[in-house]
């Protein structure tokens, strides 16, 4: 199903909900740009832009990049965009501040929240193993090695990221409560947020696609 009118959305998620693999599936049954910051924010630092040189100034001090950095990189590669395409904007906003920046620029119509418990995202994530040189993950619980600790195809050592050792999780989900949580507030008081709630991204993904599928279906219709 692709969409005909103007959709811009937001999703939104704890570190390791599932918001990579859920942003994948919604642009490609829903014919929206999956627009990441992350990737942005790499793109600018690796290409030197003046704004991208800021903020690695910044990372390099262990300073926060101040809202309106990042605001400004993100708007501005949204402003590149085709006018008129709908697009799905996956780590942006992180902050009210950054939020209503978004707002200023382009009115977001749909907020979706993946509300997996920390729980399920600790084991999730501590349970991750990393062969380095080529990247392939492994999860002990659902995708373990054939001999512990080891890759498949190399034999080389698997690591643990530091990303995914279980104290970085821990400050790192902190982080998200204390940071974003207040954003969630500021979308539900707007009216657009939806919450979705579950241990596994392949049985929220159903009530995602249909909660899409509801929201559109007769854009078509309303544009004739």
């Amino acid at each position: 199903m692709v969409l005909h009118r103007i959709v811009r959305a937001v999703i939104m998620g704890p570190p390791g909900s599932g918001k990579g693999t859920v942003s994948s599936r919604i642009t490609k049954c829903f014919g929206l740009t999956h627009i990441s910051s992350g990737d942005i924010l790499r793109a600018n630092i690796n290409a030197k832009t003046e704004l991208g040189l800021l903020m690695k100034s910044c990372i390099d001090q262990g300073q926060l990049v101040p809202d309106d950095v990042i605001a400004r990189i993100i708007l501005k590669d949204l402003k590149s965009l085709e006018q008129g395409s709908s697009w799905l904007l996956d780590g942006f906003p992180r902050t009210v501040s950054q939020a209503e920046s978004l707002d200023d620029a382009h009115s977001v119509d749909t907020v979706i929240n993946l509300n997996v418990p920390f729980q399920t995202i600790k084991q999730r994530l501590t349970s991750r193993w990393t062969h380095l040189p080529s990247g392939r993950v492994y999860n002990v619980d659902f995708n373990p090695p054939k001999v512990p600790g080891f890759d498949d195809v190399t034999g080389e050592p698997l690591v643990q990221r530091d990303d995914d050792k279980p104290e970085t999780v821990t400050r790192r989900l902190k982080a998200y409560e204390t940071q974003t949580e207040p954003v969630l507030e500021y979308y539900r008081s707007k009216g657009v947020l939806e919450t979705f709630t579950g241990t596994e991204t392949n049985k929220i993904w159903p009530h995602i696609e249909a909660f899409l599928q509801k929201k559109f279906s007769m854009c078509n219709q309303n544009l004739a």
